[in-house]
């Protein structure tokens, strides 16, 4: 199956309009599902502040967390097959929240810091799982023709999401940490009252699976997907970094996180405006524009060009990440689905965490060009894809 041919299966219901009860309940849900992950670095750096009087420890926290989601998606999208996609999803979701909930508690209990990063590992155990159903979901209410607005209207409201999510956990975190996570943990769990799990919701089959559930095809858009995450998370987290070198106080990361995400909030409503899969050489040209922005973030060294290749980078955010998500529903056999849908979702986390350690390890240029350089082989791989598959 063609990039240019992607279709998606679903459920025997009449497809939903974007603005219908059902999508406006899956859009809440979606953008109020990544409300942890928004919000833990600030609230847990304050947690940590709070406990420890050092609020960089609050990174143990978030790494636990991160590590769990990469750990638990597969295995724990698995156990719900056979099991109806709205009913295991609010399940994790509950389970997420109770976690988070359980910090809250063990702050008030002044439990062991040790206890709330494996409280906060527990939370993100199912991160990837709850993506990938909620994915998943998604095929059972609309048709192949309404996807891409409807990726691209997530995208853009997952996006105002990481950006005001930072601001609620620093308001909430001043009056009290535990307040911060317990914000989390009501948020975070609103799917669990949005989604519907009636009988109108497909289920999950049992189904015996044999072959590889990541081909070479799927591999590839991954790949592109995990170095598209480590791009975005070197802006973001080099920010600090970035505002130094360019002779700035630390404050003025915003200089460049804020174009970042106003960016990619602008590609996702480019992307539900046009309401249409992109070409094969389309996706090539995006690659490259993302492969320029990084690029010019990690050798400029000057604050102009850091920034236009910081919001050159943030436009090209939606469109491929609606792309690869498009390609893998395209690829992915129907009861496999939710399981891919999570892998997608946790390879950017891997992306993340690959970045982190480049930063950490690396001086900033050093590891900002090593971020780059990835990107650029990826995206000559998908050209040199594209022109055979021309050829051909």
């Amino acid at each position: 199956m063609t990039d240019t041919n992607l279709t998606t299966d679903v459920s025997a219901q009449p497809p939903q309009a974007l603005h219908s009860a059902p999508m406006l309940r899956w859009f809440t849900a979606s953008a109020a599902l990544t409300v942890p992950q928004a919000t833990a670095p600030v609230a847990f750096s304050l947690v940590a502040l709070s406990i420890l009087g050092d609020a960089r420890l609050g990174a143990a926290m978030v790494l636990a967390m991160t590590l769990a989601q990469v750990v638990g998606a597969i295995p724990i999208t698995r156990l719900g097959r056979g099991k109806p996609i709205a009913v295991f999803l609010r399940m994790l979701v509950l389970l997420r929240s109770a976690a988070l909930a359980g910090i809250v508690l063990g702050l008030y209990a002044e439990a062991p810091f040790a206890v709330l990063i494996a409280l906060s590992a527990l939370a993100g155990l199912v991160n990837g799982a709850t993506y990938g159903y909620l994915r998943a979901l998604l095929n059972t209410l609309t048709s192949a023709s309404r996807m891409p607005p409807a990726l691209g209207i997530a995208a853009t409201l997952n996006e105002v999401t990481f950006v005001m999510g930072p601001v609620l956990a620093s308001g909430l975190g001043a009056i009290s940490p535990a307040l911060a996570v317990a914000a989390m943990a009501v948020l975070g769990g609103l799917p669990a009252l949005v989604i519907s799990g009636d009988a109108s919701m497909a289920a999950a089959p049992e189904t015996h699976t044999t072959g590889r559930l990541v081909t070479p095809e799927i591999l590839l858009w991954l790949t592109c997907a995990a170095a598209g995450g480590a791009t975005i998370a070197a802006i973001e987290i080099g920010a600090v970094a970035l505002a130094l070198h360019c002779g700035f106080d630390p404050a003025m990361a915003i200089l460049f996180t804020v174009p970042l995400c106003l960016a990619s909030v602008l590609g996702g409503v480019c992307i539900s405006i046009r309401n249409r899969a992109s070409s094969p050489r389309a996706v090539v040209v995006q690659l490259s524009l993302f492969s320029l922005g990084i690029g010019m973030t990690a050798l400029s060294g000057a604050l102009v060009p850091t920034i236009l290749g910081a919001v050159l980078a943030g436009l090209m955010l939606a469109p491929l990440g609606t792309h690869y998500a498009l390609v893998i529903d395209a690829l992915a056999p129907p009861h496999r689905r939710a399981e891919l849908f999570a892998l997608l979702h946790t390879v950017n986390a891997g992306g993340v965490i690959v970045t982190s350690a480049l930063l950490t390890l690396l001086p900033l240029n050093m590891a900002l060009a090593a971020v780059a350089a990835c990107m650029v082989v990826t995206t000559g791989v998908v050209a040199l894809r594209t022109v055979r598959r021309g050829a051909g």
